[in-house]
């Protein structure tokens, strides 16, 4: 097992409830936290995160942790139009960096992104939970890799949300401040067709976005949708903001796979009137069907990414493929037709 320094990270922003699960599983790493800054925005998350984390001082300007020498990692779920220029920042001093998504919301942004990545050499990289903090994603990239359902032809990725109104601050529902569904959530979908189906690019066939049951926000999406292709391989996706408050959790989301010669389906974070808990899989092959528990699987990325830190590699993930996903989060987006109530 390699030894490794203590790995030192600061936070820049913590607009989005998922650095609560970014800070956790940097802690089961072994990792410590010098402090975090944040703007006086969502009072909500601020308060969730002082009450998990009442050790962590806060710092009054996020200069002293881009300047602090012994900081590795700069970590951020800050608001998303904001998130491309703290990773500038933090990467021109020096500090890789490692951000919730969606990383950047614009074209512009992901440019400058790109350039500044290339000319420090500092880790860029996208936290797209759906992959790296859900277990049975570990187990079905397992099952693939042996060939238990030969090629990939296809994946069908479905990620409803509950709205939960009241924990949302007003920039979760500006487009300039969010960048829009696909942009947004799309990213974990678009992520897993280019995992599973090991591509290195895809091609948008057709987008969608719209508000179907929100006229009260006029300018948000409340639902979308798009095909995308690679060769002989495809991926469905949809995203919305229907889960109704009987389910059990915040979404009922799904990734079916299929291969030539069988199909793997996730249930990712509920099985509905099934069994208990998260991380289902079920698989059917030339062998029959079978059920799985990935509850002890392992999550690889943050391991891996400390091991990036410190040894320069990409074995979390390829810089080329964490720009490629948002390239295509974009584009799906910005060609997206609008559909009508």
């Amino acid at each position: 097992m390699n030894e490794y320094p203590k790995l030192r990270f600061g936070i820049v922003g913590i607009d989005h409830r998922h650095i609560y699960d970014q800070v956790n599983s940097l802690f089961n790493i072994g990792a410590e936290c010098v402090g975090y800054w944040s703007h006086d925005g969502d009072v909500r998350t601020r308060e969730g995160f002082a009450e998990r984390f009442p050790h962590i001082p806060r710092v009054a300007d996020r200069r002293q942790l881009l300047e602090d020498a012994d900081i590795h990692l700069i970590v951020c779920a800050g608001i998303p139009c904001d998130r491309a220029d703290f990773a500038v920042e933090a990467m021109l001093h020096g500090k890789d960096f490692m951000v919730d998504k969606p990383g950047v919301i614009t074209f512009e942004q992901l440019d400058r992104v790109k350039q500044v990545q290339r000319q420090t050499g500092r880790i860029w990289s996208v936290n797209f939970t759906e992959h790296f903090e859900v277990r049975a994603v570990t187990t079905a990239t397992e099952l693939i890799r042996q060939g238990a359902i030969g090629r990939v032809l296809q994946t069908v990725g479905l990620g409803p949300h509950r709205l939960n109104r009241h924990t949302r601050a007003d920039w979760f529902f500006d487009p300039k401040q969010y960048g829009g569904i696909l942009a947004d959530i799309a990213s974990h979908q678009i992520e897993q067709f280019l995992h599973f189906a090991g591509a290195n690019d895809a091609r948008i066939v057709v987008s969608r976005v719209g508000n179907l049951g929100h006229p009260e926000y006029p300018d948000w999406q409340d639902f979308g949708e798009l095909i995308l292709t690679n060769g002989p391989a495809s991926g469905y996706i949809r995203l919305d903001w229907f889960t109704p408050d009987g389910l059990a959790t915040w979404g009922d989301g799904r990734l079916t796979i299929l291969g030539t010669d069988g199909y793997i389906e996730l249930r990712k974070y509920i099985d509905i009137a099934g069994r208990p808990g998260i991380n289902h899989l079920f698989i059917v092959n030339h062998e029959g069907t079978r059920y799985i528990d990935c509850s002890d699987a392992e999550l690889p990325y943050y391991t891996d990414l400390r091991s990036d830190i410190f040894n320069r590699t990409e074995t979390a993930m390829t810089q080329a493929h964490c720009f490629k996903v948002c390239e295509l989060a974009l584009q799906a987006q910005a060609q997206a037709e609008r559909a009508g109530a």
